[in-house]
């Protein structure tokens, strides 16, 4: 097993290096010049080029993804363009509000969709088995901003229950803070929910068929016990899987829902700073959230060790 988690840990090495040559070249080579923007309309070529040289952005490519690299790794992620505030600093100021809004999302989805995707295998071809395929067909088309738009103009503009933007933090309370991410994290979560029931519900389906269920089943057993103890259990490698590739859609779909809400999180972050062109912190914030999801890869691996001891080997 230790062996397992070494190789699993070593191989996350080069991923990280060509995600970080990867983002470094996009926005390198993309169009636009932050130096002109610094510099402002009014300024003369000169000036331009007198804060481009500031800025090190005359510098060959190699030259600038080299010493960014070792900044890196030397946990300097640069400074921003605009603020002149370390980007991890940035980072660690609007990291609390994504993390929360995450987890909630998260925690949610997995608990409707999962229970859900199981009644709906076990109940294949019924009235419960319909419904929830098209509301979940219906839900994967849905875009983001359309269910937090539609979800804060019902429940906070009309109805009243909800508050429609900005974020508590969890110092202040965890009612006021769960309360300020009901909707976000609603909006968030309706494509998961769907994706995450759909394989479930095809992940259960083929486990039902085997012969051990029949023998439960002819046994006498309960139907959650066979369910939850002995189908989903066998059935849970398809699950866990797109729980894990989910995530790379919550952060993608962090950055529209937090701009929605006013979430001062790194996804509105994200947005503000691809706006301003400001190169550090895109550089540092889509690292970080890379090194994140490759975290997420590892230990949904080392969970596919737990649940499957043959999957090791």
């Amino acid at each position: 097993m230790i062996r397992y988690v070494l190789r699993r840990l070593l191989s996350t090495i080069p991923v990280m290096l060509t995600v970080a040559l990867i983002v470094f070249s996009i926005l390198y080579f993309s169009p636009g010049d932050p130096a002109a923007l610094i510099a402002g309309e009014t300024a003369t070529a000169e000036d331009v080029e007198r804060v481009r040289h500031a800025l090190g952005l005359d510098r060959p490519f190699a030259l600038q993804f080299g010493s960014w690299l070792w900044g890196v790794l030397h946990f300097d992620l640069g400074n921003s363009l605009f603020s002149n505030m370390p980007v991890s600093t940035m980072i660690g100021q609007r990291l609390e509000p994504t993390l929360s809004l995450m987890a909630v999302t998260l925690v949610f989805s997995v608990l409707i969709a999962v229970p859900v995707g199981v009644w709906a295998a076990w109940r294949k071809g019924g009235g419960f088995d319909r419904v929830t395929t098209v509301i979940a067909v219906v839900s994967f088309s849905i875009p983001v901003f359309a269910c937090g738009y539609a979800g804060a103009w019902l429940f906070a503009l009309k109805l009243g229950w909800l508050p429609v933007q900005g974020y508590k933090p969890l110092s202040g309370g965890i009612v006021p803070w769960f309360r300020q991410l009901i909707l976000p994290a609603a909006s968030l979560g309706t494509a998961y929910v769907a994706l995450i029931a759909r394989i479930t519900r095809a992940s259960m389906l083929e486990t039902l068929d085997q012969d051990y269920i029949r023998t439960a089943r002819a046994k006498g057993l309960g139907d959650g016990r066979i369910l939850f103890l002995h189908a989903l259990k066998n059935a849970s490698v398809p699950i866990i899987t797109i729980i894990g590739i989910g995530v790379a859609m919550l952060i993608g779909g962090a950055v529209v829902t937090e701009s929605v809400f006013v979430i001062p999180g790194l996804g509105r972050l994200t947005a503000e700073s691809i706006l301003r062109r400001d190169f550090p912190v895109i550089q540092g914030i889509v690292l970080f959230f890379s090194f994140s999801y490759v975290l997420v890869n590892l230990l949904i691996d080392l969970v596919y060790a737990f649940v499957d001891p043959r999957i090791r080997y």
